[in-house]
């Protein structure tokens, strides 16, 4: 049990680091080469939804393994789309000086509304998909990367300490001027509590044994630990080159790039 709990926490972290990884090395390749990566990502959607609908339809070790896979795939080829330009918003220029209040409300949803309405348009996609099936490792995944994510950027739009705008590609440099720059606030103060909250009240169900510790379990678990350390990232001075520097290596002299 020991074993497959181990196995399951680091195929869940090599996803999240190999998947963020092989996004920010697509992303700086040349522009000309997007179209190219995003077709052949686009291939792998496919193939992830087909693999997401066999995984629905029994409960077992091996299911799990591929939901999660899948749903990786399928988020990154969302995240892909995003970083490169394609699917951002109907607003793709800097925010306006001194905008505050509502009207920056507005424009910082203008600048990423098609990506939003992409990503609930697939998780519409799933829960039809989910429907009389057993397994629910698939839809789970997604809902806590979507959720996680959402907390993620409302952070950037409410201001952290590090919100690593000198990472933005030149051809999204305009996004940086949406960030803010600023001391912890209560919305991150709310948002992690909730998360780590979440987190160890999942463990503490598990040591008292009132949920199964099964395969997609401990992936749930483990993407959600991995989800806060993005997170505390945004307060510390942690470069990412650190985790991803083989992904970053050969980028173009950034303007200022996002995360997955």
């Amino acid at each position: 049990m020991v074993n497959e709990v181990v196995l399951a926490c680091v195929f869940t972290a090599l996803c999240w680091w190999l998947g963020t990884g092989v996004i920010l090395w697509l992303d700086r390749l040349p522009p000309r080469s997007f179209r190219f990566s995003l077709a052949g990502w686009s291939v792998l959607l496919a193939g992830s939804f087909g693999g997401v609908a066999h995984s629905m339809q029994e409960v077992s070790v091996f299911n799990a393994y591929l939901a999660f896979a899948s749903v990786i795939i399928m988020w990154g080829w969302h995240e892909l789309a995003f970083l490169t330009g394609w699917i951002t918003g109907p607003r793709k220029i800097a925010l306006t000086p001194g905008a505050q209040g509502w009207l920056r409300f507005v424009q910082s949803v203008q600048v990423m509304l098609y990506h939003e309405l992409a990503l609930l348009a697939n998780f519409a996609v799933l829960c039809w998909m989910q429907e009389g099936q057993r397994n629910h490792v698939a839809i789970c995944t997604y809902a806590l990367l979507w959720c996680m994510r959402l907390s993620a950027k409302l952070n950037l739009f409410f201001g952290v300490p590090q919100n690593g705008a000198q990472y933005l590609p030149s051809h999204l440099s305009y996004l940086a001027s949406y960030f803010r720059t600023r001391d912890m606030t209560l919305w991150f103060v709310l948002s992690m509590g909730v998360a780590m909250g979440t987190w160890f009240w999942l463990v503490w169900l598990a040591q008292q044994g009132a949920v199964a510790i099964t395969t997609g379990w401990v992936m749930l678990a483990t993407l959600l630990g991995l989800a806060i350390v993005e997170h505390v990232i945004m307060i510390f001075p942690w470069p990412l080159e650190r985790l991803w520097g083989w992904a970053m290596g050969h980028a173009r002299k950034p303007a200022l790039s996002t995360p997955p």
